[in-house]
């Protein structure tokens, strides 16, 4: 059983990546705050094992948490129509029209993306992890990781060409 400050210190330290993992798959923002809140109350009842990587150990328990959600509360599909269908922004509000529309065209690249292809994006280029810790976050082989995301980098490449072409300077 942990105590109060050392679940304080690993909210601290995790809970916003955790929080913008777990709306990257259910997302609502209320549900993703709910989840986040479970789990710490999991972490409170159960304890941290000793681990080479809390943060991956946590964002495993996260991916586990977001899953059950899924199945408890629709299939799978459903889910991810409704991802599909409700991009959700990764980047602040701009003040600069142009830097808004870039970021809005990169959410929308990215919620393009098939489900599978855009977890292992988001754990990589947001969360930091390793190919090795996102296959134990998804119970993936390695492999799968690895090739999930050359493929989400290929289609974002596509997506997002005519935008590059567009801006840059002649």
């Amino acid at each position: 059983m942990l105590t109060p400050r050392q679940i304080e210190q690993l909210y601290d330290a995790h809970a916003a990546g955790l929080f913008h993992y777990i709306s990257s798959i259910v997302r609502c923002e209320t549900q993703a705050k709910d989840l986040l809140h479970d789990l710490f109350l999991k972490l409170q009842h159960q304890g941290l094992p000793n681990l080479e990587s809390e943060r991956a150990w946590l964002t495993r328990l996260a991916h586990h948490l977001c899953i059950d959600w899924m199945r408890h509360h629709g299939t799978r599909r459903q889910a991810e129509e409704r991802s599909a269908s409700e991009p959700r922004p990764l980047f602040q509000p701009q003040p600069d029209p142009d830097a808004a529309e870039f970021a809005q065209r990169v959410e929308k690249a990215l919620a393009d993306l098939p489900p599978e292809q855009r977890s292992v994006a988001h754990l990589k280029l947001w969360q930091g992890l390793t190919f090795e810790e996102i296959a134990t976050v998804q119970a993936i082989p390695l492999n799968t990781a690895a090739s999930r995301y050359r493929y989400a980098l290929e289609k974002l490449r596509s997506l997002l060409r005519p935008l590059y072409d567009e801006i840059q300077p002649p």
